[in-house]
């Protein structure tokens, strides 16, 4: 998957395609009604706004840096977010059940005595 961000951390970058690829978050958009009406798609935007918070960045100092030419504009990642035709709800809904059930419930023992039934 190509990135916007330059690769100043590979293994993070790495890290990042991995769980969109495990977590199939490009499925789970469609699913949500996520689609492109132009430009970037919106498995990029995200990745994008997933890479800033991982290594820590503003998108207002990002975009804002002068040693970067920023592919990606400002009015793209807000509109992103700000869609009403987007099912964030249902695409949180979908991507933390699938973590809980792929990741987490595997890390149950099968003879553990469940207290919520």
């Amino acid at each position: 998957m190509n990135t916007i961000i330059p690769d100043n951390d590979k293994q993070l970058n790495l890290t990042i395609d991995k769980f969109f690829k495990e977590n199939k978050i490009g499925t789970l958009l469609k699913q949500c009604n996520f689609n492109k009406d132009k430009g970037f798609s919106c498995i990029m935007v995200l990745k994008f706004i997933f890479t800033l918070v991982f290594t820590g960045k503003n998108l207002f100092r990002y975009l804002d840096s002068s040693n970067i030419k920023a592919e990606l504009a400002k009015d793209t990642v807000y509109r992103f977010l700000n869609s009403t035709k987007y099912n964030w709800r249902k695409f949180l809904l979908l991507l933390s059940s699938s973590i809980v059930k792929n990741k987490i419930a595997p890390l149950t023992s099968e003879d553990r005595v469940n207290v919520i039934m």
